[in-house]
């Protein structure tokens, strides 16, 4: 039998390759661009994952690719472009999946936030950024990935510029503003199964300052006083239920306001960048195998199983000075020795064209190291990576 990858996160590969064939599955990926998955697919090597290449935008290629292939057990959706073509594949081929209604509400940042709001876990619902008139706000795209068209607007000023802007960026979705919750950024890093969440623990983000807010690295798990950790696995689990996510994981991004948290979305699926790679060290186990279980329809062993305490973890990720041709990276022969065992995970190639530096398509690498604690772990990768420079011409 076959598990399809309809897409997928830029590294995990490799995770989810061991979990399906420790579920007596083959791993077969569709995919329009394999070149995302260059570092993953040469460290598997050609046999642990079959490619398709076909364009996944068309969802009924999609569904002819999948009726093609004998024994599909099941399909796999972990990326927020591709999680509602995902949830309709699986319903028109009778695979198990999630909700496409469920879905389609939780690709939607304006929806989720009307709804927080409607239940009392959000001070503020959606604003019509053309009418907003307090001050800051935040503008963006409604089904947005990876910070691109997001704008903090902090002035009238401000607020017609990001709006001429927006009319000339590509937009998911559609604008919506909300407040500028200000705080400390997290991450809830949970699953959920049959409505019941566990929250796996919470992952800290750095953020460039204002007004880019560019995200630049992570740790996990964030070590909350017991009784914070646990009010804030009671919140989430609200927080994913009014939002309607029913099952799967969520990676929850939340300020911890003066006043208490405040959802920034909910993404419906497990966190990118090195995030599933932070859970499987910390954790102790190899959460893809969650993924597996739930894209089969049983219930997974991550919702209950005790969790041993691991590492910490921590991720660097390297934006180059500035726009052009990536040539390459000066310094990352120096991480071998340096504490926290730390290593490199590239997310472009050299002759690659670096455009964006304001987001995280700019981001042409990643540093992981590890530590007794998170925040040591974060020290650590900070140091590493200070030593490596993305040369583009």
């Amino acid at each position: 039998m076959t598990i399809v990858l309809l897409e997928a996160l830029t590294f995990g590969l490799g995770r989810l390759a061991d979990a399906a064939e420790d579920a007596g599955h083959d791993l077969c990926l569709l995919t329009c661009d394999r070149s995302i998955y260059t570092h993953e697919l040469t460290t598997l090597g050609p046999d642990r994952v079959r490619v398709v290449d076909l364009d996944t935008t068309d969802v009924r290629a999609c569904e002819a690719a999948l009726r093609a292939m004998p024994n599909v057990a099941g399909l796999i959706s972990s990326t927020d472009t591709w999680a509602v073509p995902g949830a309709e594949l699986a319903r028109r081929l009778g695979l198990p999946g999630p909700s496409v209604d469920a879905v389609r509400v939780l690709r939607d940042k304006g929806a989720v936030r009307a709804l927080l709001y409607q239940h009392g876990l959000s001070r503020s619902g959606p604003v019509d950024p053309r009418s907003a008139d307090a001050f800051p706000l935040v503008v963006k795209d409604s089904a947005g990935t990876s910070s691109r068209g997001v704008w903090l607007v902090r002035t009238r000023a401000e607020l017609d510029a990001a709006l001429r802007e927006a009319e000339r960026t590509p937009l998911k979705g559609h604008l919506i503003a909300e407040p500028y919750f200000t705080g400390p950024l997290y991450s809830a890093e949970t699953v959920t199964w049959a409505g019941r969440t566990r929250l796996l623990g919470v992952l800290s983000r750095q953020l460039s300052p204002e007004p880019v807010r560019r995200e630049e690295a992570a740790a996990f798990p964030v070590a909350f006083p017991a009784a914070d950790l646990a009010e804030l696995g009671r919140w989430i689990e609200r927080v994913l239920a009014v939002a309607g996510h029913d099952r799967g994981f969520a990676h929850t991004e939340f300020v911890l306001t003066a006043d208490g948290p405040e959802v920034v979305e909910v993404n419906a699926r497990i966190g990118g960048a090195l995030v599933g790679e932070a859970l499987c060290r910390s954790l102790g186990t190899n959460v893809y195998d969650a993924m597996v279980s739930m894209a089969l329809a049983a219930e997974p062993a991550l919702l209950t199983e005790p969790l041993k305490p691991g590492v910490g973890v921590a991720f660097v990720l390297a934006y180059p000075r500035r726009a052009g041709v990536l040539r390459g990276w000066s310094g990352v022969d120096r991480l071998r020795g340096l504490p926290g065992s730390p290593e490199w995970y590239p997310t472009a190639s050299p002759g690659d064209l670096v455009e964006h530096l304001t987001d995280q398509r700019s981001c042409t690498g990643i540093v992981l190291a590890e530590g007794p604690t998170a925040e040591l772990a974060l020290h650590r990768a900070l140091a590493a990576a200070g030593g490596i420079t993305p040369v583009t011409t």
